[in-house]
């Protein structure tokens, strides 16, 4: 499911913290990781669950073991200049090629502009600050000895769908559902799209990484429960 656009016109501010965040995503993978090619950069900054967990920063090339014990690959760690736990809120601004990034920011554009009008700057700025953090955790959660980094704005995002759904479930969203333009109701696009990721977390492996979607599901479930505690005195 990708989102086209969706109705914007009770819009009374300048979503000017949604844009921030945006353009730092941007600069961050164009300037320091390059366009994903200064892997010392993305390797260094993303999180690990291992280290998390162990709180020791792993260097060099580290083996991935499946759950038999066996290894079956091996993965370069850098030295984290900030410490390991800096990674929660670092990781949460780089990407891992530029289909990542583009997805990322197109349902940060179309979402985060109305969480943004209704909790308010500093509000939203904080509320997708933890459901990044609660997202990771998740993450880290379900898979404690990963030695396989984490990066990405996804699960801060799922976050922000999360509180959307609720607070906005009847809003037309224009979008591209199995290769067909329509406007359908949020519940029905941010349904199908969390539906998609459980079933393919379900059925999916950490042995040799890819998406996290123990972190989008934690960050959804995350915007769901937290956005009406940050919305309060709000008119929702």
């Amino acid at each position: 499911m990708f989102p086209i656009g969706d109705d914007n016109s009770d819009r009374t501010i300048t979503p000017y913290v949604n844009y921030l965040f945006i353009g730092i995503n941007i600069l961050v993978f164009v300037l320091l990781q390059q366009i994903g090619s200064n892997e010392q950069f993305s390797y260094a900054f993303s999180l690990v669950p291992s280290e998390i967990t162990s709180g020791a920063d792993l260097t060099g090339l580290i083996d991935i073991k499946n759950q038999s014990g066996k290894t079956i690959g091996q993965i370069p760690h850098y030295a984290t200049p900030l410490g390991v736990y800096f990674n929660f809120l670092s990781s949460m601004f780089m990407h891992g090629g530029f289909m990542h990034i583009f997805g990322n920011m197109l349902f940060l554009w179309v979402f985060g502009d109305n969480l943004e009008n209704l909790l308010g700057h500093i509000r939203y700025a904080a509320f997708y600050i933890v459901c990044g953090l609660a997202a990771a955790a998740a993450q880290i959660v379900m898979d404690t000895d990963s030695v396989i980094p984490m990066l990405g704005a996804s699960g801060a995002i799922s976050g922000v769908l999360g509180g959307y759904l609720l607070l906005f479930p009847t809003r037309r969203v224009r979008a591209l559902i199995f290769n067909f333009l329509t406007e359908v109701p949020a519940f029905v696009a941010l349904g199908l799209w969390i539906g998609f990721q459980t079933i393919q977390g379900y059925f999916s492996s950490s042995e040799t990484g890819g998406v996290a979607y123990a972190a989008h599901i934690g960050g959804f479930i995350a915007g769901l429960v937290l956005v009406k505690v940050f919305a309060i005195g709000r008119r929702v």
